[in-house]
């Protein structure tokens, strides 16, 4: 079965979410200083292979040093090296371990590993109530959306929207989430909204386009895709929602296919 590219390789029921590595967890804004939460999901191999290098070199050498070992971390994490990202991270926690973005860092890493109990327990460590930090409440959501608490998910979002009312991957996030209920249309509508806003990644598109698929609008959703992606990888993830709709009996619930 083809591998859909970049974020787009799970589908139901972790749409997108893939290890944290999103949701949208690669914000392109911040209610606070900091090195930011870079997201090396839309590089090519051969970027990815220079960036992961680039920054094992840089990590060997400044190992305590914050922002080498988040952005080291986000790459491994991208590479699909969750454990490495973790152990990288661990030593950093000790040397920052109030460090409200290391922290982050280190619960995305976490919940990439499947470790979700462990990743809750370090991101509530970054959540302020008096003064909550947008992504650490919208990480949060990430993680608990991954365990099935998507209502509890979801109040989270839409306090992190209170903070950052013009953060796309908030809106990105409650549509993930609602795709992940099987509520599609709700998942479309924020999705549209997040791809519509300043700040909307590719990677937002491209979850928008998965979304539309899997209500049987393939055409549209193939349109969407050739705005992101090459030909072979869009006729690739159309040919992956076709057979995850069949495997998942789900065509009697889909209106519209073409």
């Amino acid at each position: 079965m083809p591998r859909l590219e970049h974020s787009t390789a799970r589908v139901l029921p972790a749409l997108l979410f893939a290890g944290i590595a999103a949701l949208t967890l690669s914000a392109c804004a911040s209610n606070r200083a900091g090195p930011g939460s870079p997201d090396f999901s839309s590089q090519t191999p051969a970027e990815a292979q220079t960036t992961l290098g680039d920054l094992a070199t840089r990590f060997r050498t400044h190992p305590q040093d914050k922002a080498t070992v988040i952005r080291y971390a986000a790459a491994l994490r991208a590479a699909g090296q969750a454990e490495q990202a973790i152990a990288a991270l661990e030593g950093a926690m000790g040397a920052h371990r109030d460090d409200v973005d290391i922290r982050i860092a280190y619960a995305k890493a976490l919940s990439a590993g499947g470790r979700f109990q462990q990743a809750l327990n370090v991101i509530d460590g970054a959540i302020d109530p008096a003064v909550p930090d947008w992504n650490a409440l919208s990480v949060k959501g990430a993680i608990l959306d991954q365990t099935g608490a998507n209502q509890e998910a979801r109040l989270l979002y839409r306090q992190a929207l209170l903070i950052a009312p013009e953060e796309a991957s908030l809106y990105a996030n409650l549509g993930l989430s609602y795709s992940m209920t099987n509520e599609l249309p709700e998942a479309e509508a924020h999705l549209r909204r997040a791809a519509g806003m300043a700040g909307a990644t590719s990677k937002i598109r491209q979850n928008l386009a998965l979304v539309v698929g899997l209500q049987g609008r393939f055409e549209e959703c193939r349109l969407l895709f050739a705005a992101e992606l090459p030909a072979d990888q869009v006729e690739a993830n159309l040919a992956y929602i076709r057979a995850l709709l069949t495997q998942q009996n789900r065509w009697e619930l889909v209106k519209g296919a073409t």
